[in-house]
């Protein structure tokens, strides 16, 4: 940590400032999230990469990512509960010869089980309500066919669900809040801390794959924060 012992100190407070902001995140209610809003047709939840590819197998998956899988699960049934019937999915769908896998080892390969949907959300009963969105990067937005699965009408709330805290689910948040922004509209976006999560990779072990480091602890709290920080809704949980 480079900086005076002034600006050490502020950075050290802020991070305790986190924790407490991150403990104190209030839980919603479902159904008062859906009156104040007009009701579930107005409402969709989004839920990125939850794929077999960042939870169950493949070099990318990590069991911090699966261990929210039952969190996720509840809140799709919850929400179909509730009577919300759009359920969309970006997914990594990448090309064998993905730019990306300079960055990343490949992963989710279109038409591998890497790329497919975890099996705890394709068995659920109404799991043919899904639109999957395949995509190519870490944005759900770029080249995809997100706008034509949101549809003209505008949305009023847009759930947010899946991984990583500060990769595809920070890009998928951003999208929709810039975006209602730009168009003027006025869209809740709501992201359940416990449905969302990323990965961690220590610096030991970073350093011996000759990788990037990734404290997923800090991470994730940060990516919380700015989201909230841009109008996200972040919220302990979906009640």
């Amino acid at each position: 940590m480079t900086g005076t012992g002034a600006e050490r100190k502020e950075e050290r407070e802020f991070l305790d400032w986190l924790q407490r902001w991150k403990q104190g995140l209030p839980a919603l209610s479902v159904a008062d999230v859906l009156q104040e809003s007009g009701g579930p047709e107005q409402a969709a939840v989004l839920c990125v990469d939850m794929v077999n590819g960042f939870a169950h197998e493949g070099p990318l998956a990590s069991p911090r990512v699966r261990a929210i899988i039952p969190a996720v699960t509840v809140l799709f049934q919850r929400a179909y509960q509730h009577g919300i019937r759009r359920f969309i999915l970006p997914q990594d769908n990448h090309p064998p010869d993905s730019p990306e896998f300079g960055c990343w080892p490949a992963h989710c390969v279109a038409g591998t089980a890497e790329s497919e949907t975890i099996p705890e959300l394709t068995a659920l009963p109404f799991s043919t309500l899904y639109r999957v969105v395949p995509k190519r990067s870490i944005s759900s937005g770029i080249d995809t066919d997100l706008e034509g699965v949101l549809g003209p009408v505008p949305l009023q709330v847009a759930i947010c669900a899946g991984d990583c805290t500060d990769l595809c689910l920070y890009q998928l948040a951003m999208h929709l809040r810039l975006r209602a922004n730009a168009k003027g509209e006025n869209l809740r976006v709501i992201v359940p801390e416990d449905c969302v999560q990323t990965y961690d990779l220590p610096i030991a072990v970073a350093t011996g794959i000759g990788a990037m480091p990734h404290p997923g602890d800090l991470l994730h709290d940060l990516f919380l924060y700015h989201m909230a920080l841009n109008g996200v809704e972040v919220c302990r949980r979906l009640d």
